[in-house]
C-alpha cells in the first residue's frame, strides 16, 4: 500500500507574534504572517535548499527548519525580526523527511520520519536553537512512524498520529521532557488515527487537526499537554484536508 505523501507541506516556525512557513514541493520559498492580524502572507526570503516534508522548531527569536524530501539532513535558520534568506545551521543525525518538531524557548527536537520510501524511524535528535551546529541524539519514540505532528509547552513535547512503513495510520501519542534527553513515554491516543495532520498549541493545550485515514479528515482533537491521557474531540476544520500546517500565538 502506498503511503499518502505530503506534497506541499510548509511547516511553520513561530515567535513574537509572527509565523513563517517554508518550503513545499521543490521550492525554497518562505512567507510570513502576523498571527494577531488577518491578511495575506508576505514574502520572507528563501531556504538554503528547496524541499518538502520538512519540520520546524523555534525560540522567541530564531526559527530552524530541518530535514525534508531527499531524504535530507539539512537544517537552516532564520531570525524572525528581520526578513531575508535562511542560513545554514548544521545537519540532523539522520537524513529523513515527513518528520515533526517540538521546541522550548531554548531547545528544538526533531522526531521520526521516513529514511526511505520503505522505512520509518523512531529517531529523535535535538539542537540548541541559539547556537548553530549539528544535531545530537535525544532518544527514540515509542513507535516508528512518519507524517506525524508535534505540539509543545515550554517544558514538554507531544507527538501525535502518523503512519508506519506500510502507511497504516496510528492514534499513538507520546511525550518527552524537552530539557532532558531520553526515550519518549506513552501519552495516550488520538480520537481518530490519522497521518499527515497538523498541530498547534498555546503552551497549555495542544490541538491536532486534519490528516487522512484513507479518506481526508476534518477532525480536530485536543490534549492538555501537562497531563497524560487520551485526546478529546475539539470540533471540525472548515474543509477536510491533509498535509496542512498550523501556527499559533501564546
Amino acid at each position: 500500500m502506498l503511503w499518502n505523501k505530503i506534497i506541499n507541506s510548509k511547516p511553520p516556525v513561530i515567535a513574537s507574534g509572527r509565523g513563517v512557513f517554508g518550503g513545499g514541493g521543490a521550492v525554497n520559498i518562505m512567507d510570513y504572517i502576523t498571527i494577531a492580524t488577518t491578511g495575506n502572507a508576505a514574502s520572507f526570503g528563501n531556504l538554503t535548499v528547496g524541499r518538502s516534508e520538512l519540520a520546524g522548531v523555534s525560540s522567541t527569536t530564531r526559527g530552524v527548519f530541518g530535514g525534508g524530501s531527499g531524504p535530507s539532513a539539512v537544517m537552516d535558520y532564520i531570525t524572525f525580526a528581520t526578513t531575508g534568506n535562511a542560513t545554514s545551521f548544521g545537519n540532523l543525525t539522520v537524513a529523513r523527511y515527513s518528520l515533526a518538531g517540538v521546541s522550548s524557548t531554548t531547545r528544538g527536537v526533531f522526531a521520526a520520519g521516513r529514511i526511505s520510501f520503505f522505512a520509518t524511524t523512531t529517531v529523535m535528535d535535538y539542537i540548541t536553537i541559539a547556537t548553530t551546529g549539528n544535531a545530537t541524539t535525544f532518544g527514540n519514540l515509542t513507535v516508528a512512524r512518519s507524517a506525524l505532528a508535534g505540539v509543545s509547552s515550554t517544558t514538554r513535547g507531544v507527538f501525535g498520529g502518523g503512519a508506519d512503513a506500510n502507511a497504516i495510520a496510528t492514534t499513538v501519542m507520546d511525550y518527552i521532557t524537552i530539557a532532558t534527553t531520553g526515550n519518549a513515554t506513552t501519552f495516550g491516543n488520538l480520537t481518530v488515527g490519522r497521518q499527515n495532520l497538523a498541530g498547534v498549541s498555546d503552551g497549555t493545550r495542544g490541538v491536532f487537526g486534519g490528516g487522512t485515514t484513507g479518506s481526508v479528515s476534518t477532525v480536530m482533537d485536543y490534549i492538555t499537554i501537562a497531563t497524560t491521557g487520551n485526546a478529546t474531540t475539539f470540533g471540525n476544520l472548515t474543509v477536510a484536508r491533509q498535509g496542512l500546517a498550523g501556527v499559533s500565538g501564546q
